[in-house]
């Protein structure tokens, strides 16, 4: 419910969004301002915004979109100045009221947040109320941040979060039996606990000498799959050790916090873009604040910024708990921008760091899998199962990952060993059936049992195009013929531009003797750029037909089309 609330009151900017644009004379840094936006170019839009404003400074457009911009750079020094311009021309802007709140208290100027708020410039609810409190605190006057945090509490759908922050501000001055009573007490619904607000929990009872009740919390909300910071959280408490708090311990890092918090509401919903803006703010008041540095890198990479991401994750120093978090961030973000080698240095630095960790072997085979280095794929995913529990969740997608690696060095009863593990872990998950129904198909094994297993992958995923056409393609290689053509049609309406698709219901046209027909499909095949190996194939079936392809591979000619028996 809150989520909703807080997308129609907080509406998402999208920098390329449509807006007026009065009296503008320089259309060309507009339009090219514009564009970036589109394309999430931040920096050359904060530049092209920027000289637009230079022509005309008091435009409402302008000016908001370059300040987003500055803030999705995470340069709130460039976007203070217009936010306050904005401000001063007396516009309208969420984003710009935020933007004052965090520069006042980033500075410490906690008056600036109270006159903000005489004048109208609001936020939201839960910005407005929980800042007042941290205000408060800032100026060193707890019963007036107590009343406030009280108050937000009795504010309907703000009292889980008023009431974790009101946690925050009496762990922040010592007064842990205060704060721990908040956490323990009855709330409706029950206390929901964020990952910040659990560690504070835990920290909180370890300070009162609760070691036992501390490790209780942990596990019960992180389960036995901990990241190294939970885990050495929880072994300092094992050995008995007083674990110092250190959650939220200024009214600074208590809004970074529930910047990050909101960040978290809004990200199903809203635009990356916006969610951005608030990840920045949380960045910008505590800049050590991993989680939400990690947040910030993910949404760069999300918006395809991958060297603002890969700066991001660089930012997570080496003895941060969470810095394998950011390296295995880093290695994805080089990979998707092509930078395959750079991803593998990173990941194998990673495997002397983190030797441990399962997750970085699956990432470095995954890496080297994608760069077609299968033999080494295979390697690093084996060390990743030798290093999983074994009744990890994840050790299925390892075994299937590692069965395309065997498949590809052809390796088949590896593959096939590793396609049934994966299946004992995830029965009937229609990925492992599709891979391994289609690969008995290719090889002409086993094909009653193929056709089940793909039969229950389309099943289970009837518009996934590539599942569709496997299904066809069973049939067609168990001489089923019109059935297959039935399903190769769906499967190249679900996916009209996979070269394979087309090719298979070319061959299924052709075997029914509808000719043309297979011909235009094999036509659109080769225009989809198939590989070499398959586009001479298919250019041979187009010559002189399918049977005789057919032939010359050795196999029976399926003859139905020239009606040649």
């Amino acid at each position: 419910m809150l989520k909703r609330s807080f997308f129609g009151a907080l509406a998402a900017l999208a920098i390329a969004g449509a807006g007026p644009v009065s009296a503008d004379p320089d259309a060309g840094s507009y339009l090219a301002a514009r564009q970036a936006g589109i394309a999430n170019d931040f920096t050359q839009a904060s530049r092209y915004f920027s000289k637009g404003l230079i022509a005309d400074p008091g435009n409402a457009y302008l000016l908001e979109n370059a300040m987003v911009s500055f803030i999705a750079l995470g340069q709130f020094e460039r976007a203070i100045p217009v936010a306050q311009s904005i401000v001063d021309r007396g516009y309208e802007s969420q984003v710009a009221n935020l933007t004052l709140k965090v520069a006042d208290a980033k500075t410490g100027n906690w008056a600036g947040i109270f006159t903000a708020l005489e004048m109208g410039r609001s936020v939201g609810p839960l910005v407005d109320g929980l800042s007042q409190g941290w205000a408060h605190l800032g100026q060193g006057d707890m019963s007036a941040a107590i009343a406030s945090f009280d108050q937000a509490i009795e504010t309907e759908g703000m009292t889980i979060y008023a009431l974790t922050h009101k946690a925050y501000a009496l762990a922040s001055v010592g007064d842990f039996e205060g704060a721990e009573a908040i956490f323990s007490g009855q709330v409706p619904g029950g206390m929901r606990y964020s990952r910040q607000s659990a560690i504070a929990h835990a920290q909180i009872l370890s300070q009162l000498g609760r070691n036992a009740d501390a490790i209780a919390i942990i596990d019960g909300v992180f389960g036995t799959q901990l990241d190294p910071a939970v885990t050495q959280l929880r072994d300092q408490m094992a050995a008995d050790a007083a674990v110092a708090y250190s959650a939220v311990r200024t009214p600074e890092q208590g809004l970074a916090d529930l910047f990050h918090l909101i960040a978290g509401i809004v990200e199903d919903e809203a635009p990356a873009q916006f969610t951005l803006i608030y990840a920045r703010a949380a960045t910008h008041l505590w800049p050590e604040h991993t989680p939400a540095v990690l947040m910030t890198a993910r949404l760069l990479e999300e918006v395809g910024q991958y060297d603002l991401a890969n700066t991001a994750y660089a930012s997570v120093p080496r003895d941060d708990p969470s810095f394998h978090a950011a390296e295995l961030g880093r290695a994805e973000v080089l990979r998707d921008a092509g930078r395959s080698d750079a991803a593998i240095e990173v990941l194998e630095a990673l495997t002397r760091s983190h030797p441990e960790l399962p997750q970085v072997y699956v990432t470095k085979g995954d890496t080297l899998r994608q760069a077609d280095r299968y033999d080494e794929a295979i390697t690093t995913y084996t060390r990743a199962l030798a290093l999983y529990d074994e009744d990890a969740s994840a050790r299925w997608f390892v075994h299937y990952t590692r069965g395309i690696s065997y498949h590809k060095v052809d390796n088949w009863p590896g593959a096939e060993a590793d396609f049934r593990a994966a299946l004992a872990l995830r029965p009937d998950h229609p990925q492992v059936l599709n891979y391994l129904g289609y690969s008995l198909v290719e090889r002409g094994e086993k094909l009653d049992e193929a056709l089940e297993m793909i039969e229950t992958a389309a099943a289970a995923r009837p518009d996934n195009g590539a599942i569709v056409d496997s299904l066809g393609w069973v049939y067609f290689q168990l001489g089923r013929y019109d059935e297959a053509v039935v399903h190769l049609e769906r499967a190249a309406s679900l996916e009209p531009v996979d070269p394979v698709i087309n090719d298979h219901l070319g061959d299924a046209l052709w075997a029914v003797g509808r000719e043309i027909e297979a011909q235009f499909q094999w036509q659109r095949a080769l225009s989809f750029d198939p590989e070499a190996d398959e586009a001479l194939r298919i250019r041979d079936k187009l010559q002189r037909g399918l049977d005789l392809v057919l032939v010359d591979e050795g196999l029976a000619p399926i003859r139905i089309a020239s009606g040649d028996d």
